[in-house]
Parts: C-alpha cells; sequence; structure tokens
C-alpha cells in the first residue's frame, strides 16, 4: 500500500471494500483503460465487474438490497476507480445520485420500487440539470412539466446527461408552475421527475429521446448526451417525494454527494499521475543519472506528492461530515474546488516529468492531461463552488457590530 492519501479509522470492512476495489482496478481497469479511451468504448466488462462486486448497491440501505456503506467508503472507492479510469467513477457516480435522492426525499413505494433494482445494478441511474442554455444558473431551467389528470407532460430539452445513453433511469429537473402563484421564486416553483426509458439512442420511449453520444476531448468511454422530451408522459406518482416544487432541494442535495464524488475523482486521478510521474523519473536518465536526482525533479515531486495528501484529507472531511448528517456544502465546495485545482496541476507536472514522451498517446499520462480538465466544470465550475464558499464563510463570521 502506498505511503500517500491514507485514510485513518476505517473498520475492518472497510479496508476490506477498498483492498477488492484496489485489486480489481490495477488488474481490470489499469491494463485496458488507455486502450478502451483512445476507441470512446464503453466498458462493459469492467461495468459488469463492478456489478458482480456489488458496487451498484454499495450506499443503497441493507433492506433493499445494499451494502448500507457510508458515503465515506464510497467516496473512498471512487477515488481508487478513477486512479484506473475516471471515466468508469462517471458511471456509477450519477447512479448514486439518483439512489440517494430516493433514498433521502423517495416515497415508500419509489423506494421499495427503485432501490432493489439499482443496488442489483438492473436499473442504472442518470440525473439532468443542466441545458444548452443555462450552465450554472439552476434557476434559468425552461423545460416545464404542465398537469393532465393523472400525468405530467413534459417538454424541453436538457444537456451533458453522464450515463444519458446506458441509463434507465433518469431524474429530471424541471420547472412545474402547479400551485405556485406568480411570483415564486424560481427554485421553489421546480420539479424532479423519475423518468423510466430503455437504454439506447434515438427516441426511447414516447416524446424522449436521446440523440447520440457528445464527442468529447476526454471522460470517454462513459456516455454524455442531451435528452430531448417533447410530449413526455409522466404518471404523477413519478414525481420525486410525491410533492411538487422541492425539486430544487432535492437536487442540490444530490450535488453534495456528487461534489464529493468529483473531490475524490480528482484526487485519484492525482494520485495516478504521482505514481506515474515518480517511477518514470526513476526509470529515465539524463546527464548520467536518473532524473529523479535533480534537484528541480524532487522539488516537482514534492509539490505533487504534498496536494495529492491535501487534496485527499479535504475530500474525507466532506464524506464524514455529510455522514454526520450534518451540512456540507461549504466542506463539499472547498473539496471540489481544491481536488480539481490540485489534480490539474499535479497532472501537468507529471506530464512535463515525462517530457516529449507526455505528448505521445502511447503514454498513459497523455490521457489523464485530456481527462484532468473535466474536473474543473463537473457539478459546479471552480468559480461557483468559490461563490458558494464565499457565502457560507460569511454566514458563518457574520460581521456582529
Amino acid at each position: 500500500m502506498a505511503r500517500l492519501a491514507q485514510t485513518a479509522g476505517l473498520t475492518d470492512i472497510q479496508q476490506e471494500i477498498l483492498s477488492t476495489v484496489r485489486d480489481f482496478v490495477d488488474k481490470e481497469i489499469i491494463p485496458v483503460a488507455t486502450e478502451l479511451e483512445h476507441r470512446d468504448e464503453y466498458p462493459q466488462a469492467i461495468v459488469d465487474g463492478l456489478k458482480e462486486l456489488g458496487l451498484f448497491g454499495l450506499m443503497i440501505p441493507e433492506e433493499y438490497g445494499g451494502l448500507g456503506e457510508s458515503l465515506l467508503t464510497y467516496a473512498l472507492c471512487v477515488e481508487e476507480i478513477a486512479r484506473g479510469w475516471m471515466s468508469v467513477s462517471g458511471i456509477i457516480n450519477t447512479h448514486f445520485i439518483v439512489a440517494y435522492m430516493l433514498k433521502q426525499h423517495g416515497t415508500q413505494e419509489q423506494k421499495d420500487y427503485f432501490l432493489p433494482k439499482m443496488a442489483a445494478g438492473d436499473i442504472r441511474g442518470a440525473f439532468s440539470m443542466s441545458e444548452p442554455g443555462l450552465g450554472s444558473d439552476v434557476s434559468a431551467i425552461t423545460s416545464k412539466a404542465v398537469r393532465d389528470g393523472d400525468e405530467y407532460v413534459l417538454t424541453g430539452q436538457k444537456m451533458w446527461l453522464t450515463n444519458g445513453g446506458t441509463s434507465s433511469l433518469v431524474a429530471v429537473l424541471v420547472r412545474s408552475d402547479e400551485g405556485h402563484p406568480e411570483g415564486t421564486a424560481p427554485h421553489k416553483s421546480m420539479t424532479t421527475f423519475l423518468v423510466e426509458k430503455e437504454p439506447g439512442f434515438g427516441e426511447v420511449r414516447p416524446g424522449l429521446t436521446i440523440p447520440g453520444k457528445i464527442d468529447k476531448m476526454g471522460y470517454k468511454g462513459v456516455d454524455t448526451t442531451e435528452l430531448i422530451m417533447d410530449g413526455l408522459r409522466i404518471p404523477a406518482d413519478r414525481v420525486l417525494g410525491g410533492v411538487t416544487g422541492r425539486g430544487f432541494y432535492h437536487m442540490m442535495d444530490g450535488v453534495e454527494v456528487g461534489r464529493v464524488n468529483v473531490a475524490a475523482r480528482g484526487c485519484g486521478v492525482a494520485q495516478r499521475a504521482f505514481e506515474l510521474g515518480v517511477q518514470y523519473a526513476q526509470q529515465r536518465h539524463t546527464f548520467g543519472k536518473p532524473i529523479a536526482q535533480h534537484q528541480a525533479i524532487q522539488f516537482k515531486l514534492a509539490e505533487m506528492a504534498t496536494k495529492v495528501e491535501a487534496a485527499h484529507a479535504m475530500m474525507v472531511n466532506a464524506a464524514r461530515k455529510k455522514d454526520s448528517g450534518e451540512r456540507n456544502d461549504l466542506e463539499a465546495g472547498m473539496a471540489k474546488y481544491l481536488a480539481s485545482e490540485y489534480c490539474k496541476e499535479v497532472v501537468e507536472d507529471a506530464f512535463r516529468i515525462h517530457g516529449g514522451y507526455g505528448f505521445s498517446k502511447e503514454y498513459e499520462i497523455e490521457r489523464l492531461y485530456r481527462e484532468a480538465p473535466m474536473l474543473l466544470i463537473g457539478e459546479g465550475t471552480a468559480e461557483i463552488q468559490k461563490m458558494i464558499i464565499g457565502r457560507r464563510l460569511l454566514e458563518e463570521y457574520r460581521y456582529q457590530g
């Protein structure tokens, strides 16, 4: 076990789970990740392996067939998986955000119906807030739901769905003005709908189209899509929690889990970049000795390792805070911001250590160099994190003069 990014106070069960996941990553993910990534191929065999390990049910309560583990256990597993290939951690992240939202806010019928199938990996989750014209401004959502008897009719276009094609359940945030007088604050007139669909592309159910995969710079393998609703009819019992107008709160609760996840991904990618850099520095010789013996490279390795350690500590703190039942938006925002920024810097330093070879697709660091930027914008940009952090600090340190 490496010296960096250790976590104190883990139970025997947590250590066993992490050891199993790390072993799986080393044997089943790292050897094939770069080849699959270059082909932009969905890692079906890897996903089947994660399903066999029970990872799709990791955070789902035991009463629904899951393992009932904490957010910390999940985040540490994500860190290990992202160390192997970040795209794979994206496949389980959106699944868990939806499962968490169901567990926390779903009706009993919704929990009984969805969670056992999600724990088994038979239903895969995706969630959808963003739209083509709004980015981080969730209050500007234009997709809408209109009540029609026992159903709602959904219309609009959503953007940036991770698992949009492969998922069979999408939690979709739309505007629903029913019961909310004109002038109601935008975030109080939003509702989350649980939309079941067939996996695949094209029209996956009447009124619902997944056009195809968006071609991306990195974060390949996992499918990222649009979602177009045109007269999509959803039964009223598929409103998350059974009450309209609560969708914004449901999504923000889920995003806190997502931000811990992105922090964990940043930690995992940074760890892998450090491993590659420190290994290469001991193999590559210049001026008659390994470049690791040049002070310039040792300084880089020292900075990289310190960043890996700091990001891991903040991520663990944010996960533990959420597990304790406390509000963790400040800690999750800080962890996501720091881990994603440090990840980018550690990857770039490892890239520099590789010299010209870092630019070759033959070397793994080339893939990491294209993957790291996604973490700067996923689950809210660095600027959004800083806004959240700043507002929360002003709440905590309000001037009393």
